[in-house]
């Protein structure tokens, strides 16, 4: 069996990888610029990954570096679009050429590699597995979040699509939305364990680890999902859950809710 993960040189994609090669896959590990960090992720698969650049700000390049690292591992059963970008800005101040660099790395390029990895599954005939790394904002909307949060939810949807039109070729295709996860995308360096981390308004009370959520990845990959596709799977400590418990507070405990008001700037 052979998978691809993007965005593996680090995080959930490092993870995945990982994750994928313990289930017996040869891996091929994307990486944008950090090849020292990919031949890493690469000696952590005990020898069952390769290392190859590709990089969603030009989308048609990463497909044809999905195609040939397909060809390289002998065929293609897994794809795993993790690679992306974060990025906050007010509507106000955002500018429409960093609006489109959000939308181009985070929804065009991973449907312009899942395209050439549906293909190449069609072609091989025994069927296939994809996997969209989203966010919870795909479905929670965050200040500052305009770009990431369509490019988001664009790929939750085109999740659903894909899952539609490739069902008879065999192919499923799912997606992952993690919480706040315990990564260098987010400020967490490498070693650092979430349990460290204190999050009292996630129910969990800590950040995801990156192994977390490629153990709900590598589910959808297996033989076993087969009979699941089209869905989301949140992986977020219940943060989800959380969406009404300010208002909740306010209209149930109004000095307790002054206080979260003025420690967090919301205004009621």
């Amino acid at each position: 069996m052979t998978a691809i993960v993007t965005g593996a040189s680090s995080g959930i994609g490092r993870a995945t990888a990982v994750a994928l090669a313990r289930a017996g896959h040869t891996v091929g590990i994307g990486y944008r610029t950090d090849r020292a960090a990919a031949e890493q992720t690469a000696r952590l698969t005990a020898g069952q990954g390769i290392v190859f650049p590709l990089d969603l700000a030009d989308p048609e390049a990463a497909a044809e570096a999905v195609d040939r690292a397909a060809e390289w591992l002998g065929g293609i059963d897994v794809l795993v679009n993790c690679a992306g970008i974060n990025r906050r800005s007010p509507v106000l101040e955002e500018s429409l050429g960093e609006w489109q660099r959000i939308l181009t790395v985070d929804l065009t390029g991973p449907f312009a590699c899942a395209q050439a990895a549906a293909r190449r599954m069609v072609a091989q005939g025994r069927g296939g597995r994809i996997v969209n790394v989203t966010s919870v904002h795909e479905f929670l909307p965050i200040l500052g979040g305009a770009s990431y949060c369509a490019a988001k939810g664009g790929l939750g949807e085109l999740t659903k699509v894909l899952a539609l039109e490739l069902a008879p070729y065999g192919i499923t295709v799912n997606a992952v939305s993690p919480g706040e996860t315990a990564t260098r995308m987010n400020g967490v360096p490498d070693g650092q364990d979430a349990e460290g981390i204190s999050r009292p308004a996630i129910p969990a009370g800590r950040p995801g680890r990156a192994a977390e959520v490629a153990a709900a990845i590598a589910h959808l990959a297996a033989p076993e999902a087969a009979y699941t596709t089209g869905i989301t799977l949140t992986v977020d400590g219940g943060l989800s859950l959380m969406s009404a418990i300010a208002n909740q507070r306010y209209a149930n405990e109004p000095d307790r809710n002054e206080q979260y008001v003025t420690e967090n700037g919301v205004t009621p």
